[in-house]
């Protein structure tokens, strides 16, 4: 187990970015398992909480996972394939899984002021999302609506994820 805070968030952080690159450069079984390994290695060696950490991942992997399904669903993202989703693919449900890690360790720093979500989720996530569409694994088939859905999207799930961690996760704010 990583003792020191700072070298924690750093592994955390650097993990997330290879985590988030794999899934988005080779969409598919290998880099969902590569997310899962990185998961799993995160809650060896970073995380202090590990069961309350992993529920907090499953909620946010259902929140995410409803919140893409629902973006592809009405047309907001698309993917490159063409192919008609009704559920978000696994691996961006693996990025969600990794992107949760990051709440309570390299991202925590967000929630030290009440009104940072609210301006940074509107721009961060939905740029997430482009630079993907930029490496070829998604579309947003209309720029300026998907990237105003996604803010929209971002503006109230990112916010509500930090809230349920605060009310029922207290152990895992620092």
């Amino acid at each position: 187990m990583i003792a020191n805070p700072a070298t924690r968030n750093l592994v955390n952080f650097v993990l997330f970015q290879c985590a988030w690159l794999a899934c988005v450069l080779y969409p598919g079984l290998g880099s969902g398992l590569f997310a899962l390994a990185v998961v799993v290695f995160h809650l060896a060696v970073i995380s202090q909480q590990r069961s309350m950490e992993l529920q907090f991942i499953g909620l946010g992997i259902v929140l995410g996972g409803l919140m893409d399904s629902l973006w592809f669903r009405i047309g907001v993202l698309g993917l490159d394939s063409g192919e008609e989703i009704i559920l978000a693919p696994p691996w961006l449900i693996a990025i969600w899984a990794v992107f949760m890690t990051t709440l309570c360790h390299s991202l925590n720093w967000i929630s030290a002021k009440r009104w940072l979500p609210f301006v940074l989720a509107p721009v961060a996530g939905p740029f997430a999302y482009w630079s993907a569409g930029q490496l070829g694994v998604v579309n947003l088939p209309g720029l300026f609506t998907s990237l105003l859905g996604m803010a929209a999207g971002w503006l109230i799930l990112f916010p509500l994820l930090l809230w349920l961690r605060r009310a029922l996760y207290p152990e895992l704010v620092s």
